[in-house]
């Protein structure tokens, strides 16, 4: 295994999600995976979950980890070919990626949309250069279509707390002050279709996810009635795909709240955090005792270790 972006990166999911359990009761178990190899774990935005659950995930394998905030340990990096360096960014990427790959065994890359261009964060240009240049298993930590080691880790919780064999599954837009990108909802889809779950989507008009995620999946505009016996409610705030980046609405009524969640299934509560709270989700859910968003942050180090533990094993069957 040499690079995660997708869920086909991970193959069978079932296997993975059989592995995820072994990895979760048995974090230390293959700590003689990681010895004397280095994880590097690199960030051109800022991070708390997938940081520290990255870098625990290393140490439980063994692994050395580095860390390296760009936008405070290291120079401005210029990401554009063919461009004439005259400001401010002293460094080019062609140059920095190959250079840091000489320095780990394995990278992680955490990069954002920029919402300036569409069809430039789309085409992922970072994330691309890491996996072309640094001669290194690449993992993305989020970059500006996808954050699969989060969606990876909604899977284990679901799995973890479903009552049904093919349980419910609603994303649901909610209102936010900023512009967010759609890495996470385009993600949580991606991972919905091809798991053994009845996924619904519900947005205001204007918030359509991009075509090639949203091909095949049910979408009900109506949010109140794509609530209606959910087994479980991931609420998630993404800017426009169509008019890219920018905030169509701020409706409150699209908040969820206790009204919201008695109707459905018992269900639980997930999302990725951080969240604002009474925005996305009132005090009385995220506080209350369907609310699984702590597990589930939980289950970010478990994605991360069996991501290691595969490309740790590829590298020393070598």
């Amino acid at each position: 295994m040499n690079r995660f972006l997708i869920p086909a990166d991970l193959g069978d999911l079932k296997k993975a999600l059989e592995e995820a359990k072994y990895v979760k009761n048995n974090p230390f178990a293959d700590q003689s995976l990681g010895r004397n190899k280095t994880l590097l774990l690199l960030f051109f935005n800022s991070s708390l979950r997938t940081r520290l659950s990255s870098q625990r995930a290393g140490f439980n394998l063994g692994m050395n980890v580095i860390v390296l905030d760009i936008n405070k340990d290291g120079w401005k990096l210029e990401t554009e070919h063919g461009v004439v360096m005259d400001g401010d960014k002293a460094e080019h990427l062609r140059e920095a990626v190959p250079v840091m790959g000489q320095y780990a065994d394995i990278i992680g890359v955490r990069s954002f949309a920029a919402f300036e261009n569409r069809d430039y964060d789309y085409s992922e240009p970072i994330l691309k250069q890491f996996i072309e240049f640094s001669g290194r298993p690449v993992i993305s930590l989020e970059s500006a279509t996808r954050h699969p080691l989060q969606s990876f880790a909604d899977l284990i919780t679901i799995e973890e707390y479903k009552k049904v064999n093919r349980p419910k599954v609603v994303l649901t837009w909610a209102p936010h002050p900023r512009a967010l990108p759609q890495a996470v909802p385009n993600s949580f889809v991606e991972w919905m279709k091809i798991a053994d779950v009845d996924l619904v989507v519900t947005h205001p008009e204007g918030y359509d996810l991009a075509p090639e995620f949203m091909k095949g999946v049910k979408y009900e505009p109506v949010q109140n009635k794509a609530l209606e016996g959910a087994d479980f409610v991931y609420a998630k705030n993404w800017a426009s795909y169509n008019s890219y980046g920018e905030i169509l609405s701020k409706d409150r009524s699209w908040t969820i709240d206790e009204a919201k969640m008695a109707l459905t299934n018992g269900g639980k509560f997930m999302h990725c955090l951080p969240v604002r709270r009474n925005m996305i989700v009132s005090d009385g859910v995220l506080d209350g005792p369907d609310s699984i968003v702590i597990p589930e942050a939980a289950n970010r180090v478990v994605s991360m270790q069996v991501v290691l533990k595969r490309m740790l094993e590829s590298l020393n069957a070598k």
